[in-house]
């Protein structure tokens, strides 16, 4: 039941969660001590494993059906086959989160709180985002709002916005581009999504359009952070032109986002050093 539980959060996309986090607390801390400190610990232990399974047991379970035809389901992420240990473990990792909330500073609550409301509201009928073409794409800021929380745990504000919508624009397109493989299977459960309606050449042009805006507002907050976007937008050019299958490229991008993550991390880290 854990082995399953744990291939259900995708520990390959583990820090799509707990890596905003991370870049949170390196720009919000003004101390060493503070990125160890009980806040910071908190919500890096809940964004690294109960957020995710929260986030991608709710998927499961109510894309159980259409997972039965999509063949991604059969290697590297597990297929929900029914009973109860998933539901039971996606309400607990909901009350850890909701537990998180209350205890949290004030200003970082309303983030918090927009996690778990469009993580369920993603999947989760009677809103169902991820049914809803460009809607889809958009809810999928969510991803940002762990590093929001994080920021504003610890420096008591809320986090720039330009900082917010950028990774929201970033987010955006990586949720349209991790569709492209799905779009046959989705079109023959009868799922629209953005990707399905775009097709994989549009969809392409779409997650380009949207990172090439995230790396210019970016550049707005700080121009090493655009340049470093940049690289995103370059990627989907070298797909094209070398003719590389998303299906195939997808399961780079933990590796590329961990990269990004790990350069935006260390240059806030080194801003704490300094101060």
């Amino acid at each position: 039941m854990i082995r399953q539980l744990l291939k259900l959060s995708r520990p390959r996309f583990w820090l799509y969660l707990a890596g905003p986090v991370l870049v949170g607390l390196s720009y919000g801390a003004s101390s060493v001590d503070e990125l160890l400190s009980p806040p910071a610990l908190a919500l890096f232990a809940y964004f690294l494993v109960p957020a995710n399974v929260f986030l991608y047991g709710v998927n499961d379970v109510f894309d159980a059906d259409a997972d039965e035809r999509n063949p991604k389901k059969d290697g590297r992420e597990g297929r929900y086959r029914g009973g109860g240990a998933v539901p039971i473990a996606v309400v607990v990792s909901a009350l850890l989160g909701l537990a998180l909330v209350l205890v949290a500073p004030p200003v970082a609550r309303p983030w918090l709180l927009g996690f778990l409301v469009l993580g369920a509201g993603y999947s989760a009928p009677p809103l169902r985002f991820k049914a809803t073409p460009f809607l889809d794409s958009v809810s999928n800021g969510l991803y940002v709002l762990p590093g929001a929380a994080a920021y504003a745990a610890l420096a008591a504000t809320p986090p720039p916005p330009f900082a917010v919508a950028g990774g929201w624009l970033w987010a955006m397109a990586m949720h349209a581009f991790s569709a492209i493989p799905d779009i046959d299977p989705d079109r023959r459960a009868g799922i629209r999504t953005t990707a399905t309606v775009l097709g994989a050449r549009g969809t392409l042009a779409y997650c380009a359009v949207c990172w090439l805006l995230a790396a210019g507002t970016f550049a707005l907050l700080d121009p090493r952070a655009g340049a470093l976007l940049l690289a995103y937008p370059a990627l989907v050019a070298a797909w094209v032109v070398g003719d590389v299958a998303i299906d195939r490229a997808y399961w780079w991008y933990p590796a590329i986002n961990a990269a990004v993550g790990a350069a935006l991390t260390l240059g806030g880290l080194w801003g704490v050093v300094r101060g």
